[in-house]
């Protein structure tokens, strides 16, 4: 049965306010279970967007975070049901504060291809399921408990500690660049976690990796855009606007760009190739110190085929084209005389979306298809903007958020190594990122690749395990970061 908003808040209340704030011991095992319990309940808000209504959630947070006494307030947005939660556990003020950001919107979905209700919470063969279990509600019930744990502990605090629940992160005009212009000081901090950086498990389960993400790939589409004869569809024509754009898709589903690696990412397969063997850890070493293009090619092939997480590093190496929309035609019976597509480009640092339209250009090689980098802006604006997105400094590793992240993931997952790593996505980073602000990026708990891609698919999930080891992790970085 679906549940209604005046049931889920009653739940709320049963599951959230008395079950999450009852043991004093903060790393037990009964207090990691109630991540798995705030994460159900979280996902059985619909929080798709659009619409992105998360005023519901925000007020079950609220519930939560005034049992536990900890300062919190809802900030509405001028969008309809569009709101953020702040919560803030005070420390003495000696130190600037620490800010754990995790988006309440999820990506919208296509029930009938689920084997469950995407909105249901439910538990099934050691994971719970639902849209947003990754991304990136379990990291909000991981950021949650961790912080209620450590309100719990009395360990004194030298900084307070913020929580941001954001709306609009998927979608939409009212995320964090809008809350920044309009409420900096409800979250300005000396620095900054937020989604990104994975932790990785090997195909036995043991986690072997833990990436914090301390700078985003660059967002960026083109649009691709044909005109032919539109005519009765009894009377094909050879100019069809549709067929010119389908022929030129269909060569650039088969292509791709050549390897483009940072100092950054080198280092990162560096750190990979330590616990490969064979021929994996040749082609990681090829990819961390070789010049050679056609070596690159041949070894980032064979990495992105056989890989532990093949199109993740595919990803990482390259900027990626997606063509994600098509639209074309009127009616069934009409020939469209135009057709379009917009294709999404993630770019590497250094890279510009005028490279990767050449590029683009070259692969489809038809003169018909006319193709542009998706702006608003005028291309002296728009060239500025993405001059200042490429040479953005990657954030420092030598902060004490990054030390104390990197202390909790040595501790927690002692076989892992823990690396800086480029986010092959985009988050929402930009609103502290832009301020000089050190930002960080992870999803805060173990995943195998299966998992890693359900994300925005179908049957979306994360472990129970997972959960339960992030919520130790986030809980010893906080101590770490902010304890006197």
């Amino acid at each position: 049965m679906k549940l209604g908003p005046s049931i889920l808040l009653n739940r709320a209340t049963v599951f959230g306010v008395i079950a999450l704030i009852g043991s004093t011991s903060p790393l037990a095992a009964q207090e990691s279970d109630k991540t798995v319990e705030l994460l159900q309940q979280l996902l059985r808000f619909d929080t798709s967007n659009p619409p992105g209504r998360t005023l519901e959630e925000a007020t079950y947070l609220k519930k939560i975070f005034d049992a536990a006494g900890i300062e919190n307030e809802i900030i509405k947005t001028p969008k309809e049901g569009v709101a953020h939660f702040i919560a803030r556990l005070k420390g003495d003020g000696s130190k600037k504060p620490v800010l754990l950001a995790a988006h309440s919107d999820v990506v919208p979905v296509e029930r009938h291809t689920w084997s469950v209700d995407p909105f249901a919470g439910e538990i099934k063969d050691g994971y719970v399921l639902g849209r947003g279990a990754m991304d990136f509600k379990g990291g909000q019930a991981v950021f949650v408990q961790a912080l209620l744990e450590l309100k719990k502990s009395g360990v004194a605090l030298s900084r307070d500690v913020i929580f941001l629940a954001e709306a609009d992160e998927e979608a939409g005009d009212y995320g964090t660049d809008w809350l920044a212009k309009n409420h900096w000081d409800k979250i300005d901090a000396e620095f900054v976690l937020n989604e990104g950086g994975w932790i990785f498990q090997d195909k036995k389960g043991v986690t072997r990796q833990v990436n914090i993400t301390t700078r985003d790939k660059i967002y960026a589409g083109l649009r691709l855009k044909v005109t032919g004869t539109p005519t009765h569809s009894s009377r094909p024509q050879p100019d069809s606007a549709v067929g010119k754009l389908t022929r030129a898709l269909a060569k650039l589903s088969v292509w791709d760009t050549e390897p483009t690696l940072t100092g950054q990412t080198k280092a990162y397969f560096q750190a990979l190739s330590s616990s490969a063997t064979g021929q994996m850890k040749r082609d990681l070493q090829t990819l961390a110190s070789s010049s050679d293009p056609s070596a690159l090619k041949k070894a980032g092939k064979r990495v992105s085929a056989t890989g532990d997480y093949p199109l993740l590093w595919h990803a990482l190496m390259r900027n990626t084209v997606a063509t994600t929309i098509i639209k074309a035609g009127v009616k069934e019976n009409v020939i469209p005389g135009t057709a379009e597509a917009y294709v999404n480009v993630r770019l590497i640092p250094g890279s510009t979306p005028w490279d990767v339209r050449a590029q683009v250009e070259k692969a489809i090689a038809d003169p018909d298809i006319k193709i542009s980098v998706d702006t608003t802006l005028s291309e002296t604006d728009a060239k500025a903007y993405y001059k200042k997105r490429t040479e953005a400094e990657a954030s420092p590793t030598d902060t004490p958020l990054f030390k104390a992240l990197e202390t909790a993931g040595k501790k927690t997952w002692p076989e892992a190594t823990v690396v800086s790593a480029l986010f092959e996505a985009g988050t929402d980073a930009s609103a502290w990122r832009d301020r000089g602000i050190p930002t960080y990026g992870i999803y805060p708990y173990p995943l195998d690749n299966e998992t890693l891609e359900r994300m925005h698919g179908n049957d979306e999930r994360i472990a129970v395990k997972s959960l339960k080891e992030g919520t130790s992790f986030i809980y010893d970085t906080l101590v770490g970061v902010a304890a006197k």
